[in-house]
């Protein structure tokens, strides 16, 4: 089941269906740590609306947002290439090798953005990526409750100058976007799940990539169980799983480039730098 959320209320997607919720706030709704059998058990109640929700907002409102970095073998690589240089370049295979995983704070509601918004490159960057990953939801209690595609906006250059760095390279205004929905299953999603990455300039094709879930060294599981520990979250969170597909190191985004992330069972989160 998809739940959207929009300027007008929560909607949930079942079957092609569309159902408008009456939840007194987001929050409210996504912390329900039966989350899915609540959604199912209300629109069974229900008649579905029209149609399709817009004016979609990305499926946030007080939670934070954290991420795993080096969970993909290409990351590792990349992260190795750009640091190497500052001496860092053994640091982030011991990281991808490690039993601790990397996990970091990505944003806050006010830093996120959402369908069809525009996310930003840093004004000091000279060298920006999107990085599409899988993201989790996860419930107070540690449940995952939910999945939706996740932009983690990076300065390269930033973080490759010194790894300590890092939070200036991923942590600013825009430099996230959720969307476009909150896929709703207590079953995680296959090995096989592709995720792909488009990004056009000028209308013609500047970059694509994808790669799969069994790409990924580390389970959902464990990166959420390290992240809750002595770590408290009232309102849930949302957990970047970490990037499989990287452009080369010639390339760096500019204003005006469309980004489109693809990942099936949720759909595209498509933005525009700006």
């Amino acid at each position: 089941m998809k739940l959207y959320r929009s300027r007008h209320g929560a909607v949930a997607e079942d079957a092609g269906r569309f159902y408008t919720l009456n939840s007194p706030s987001w929050d409210d709704l996504v912390t329900r740590e039966d989350l899915l059998e609540y959604l199912s058990r209300t629109i069974r109640e229900m008649k579905p609306d029209a149609g399709a929700p817009h004016d979609l907002l990305p499926p946030i409102e007080s939670q934070e947002v954290w991420a795993a970095g080096v969970t993909y073998y290409r990351s590792r690589s990349a992260r190795m290439e750009e640091s190497k240089e500052a001496g860092g370049g053994n640091f982030y295979d011991r990281v991808y090798q490690a039993t601790r995983p990397e996990l970091f704070f990505k944003a806050t509601p006010h830093r996120v953005v959402g369908p069809e918004a525009k996310v930003a490159i840093r004004d000091d960057a000279a060298w920006s990526v999107p990085e599409p990953e899988l993201t989790l939801f996860v419930t107070p209690g540690g449940k995952i409750a939910g999945y939706t595609i996740g932009n983690d906006m990076s300065s390269r250059d930033i973080e490759g100058e010194n790894p300590l760095y890092l939070p200036q390279a991923k942590v600013y205004d825009r430099s996230c976007a959720l969307g476009p929905c909150l896929l709703v299953a207590d079953e995680p999603l296959p090995a096989s799940t592709e995720i792909t990455l488009e990004i056009r300039r000028g209308g013609a094709m500047a970059f694509s990539g994808a790669t799969t879930l069994k790409e990924m060294k580390r389970r959902p599981e464990e990166l959420v169980a390290y992240l809750y520990r002595n770590n408290s979250f009232p309102r849930g969170c949302f957990l970047l799983t970490g990037t499989g597909v990287v452009p080369p190191d010639s390339f760096t985004l500019k204003a005006g480039d469309e980004i489109r992330i693809t990942i099936p069972p949720i759909g595209t989160l498509a933005n525009t730098v700006g």
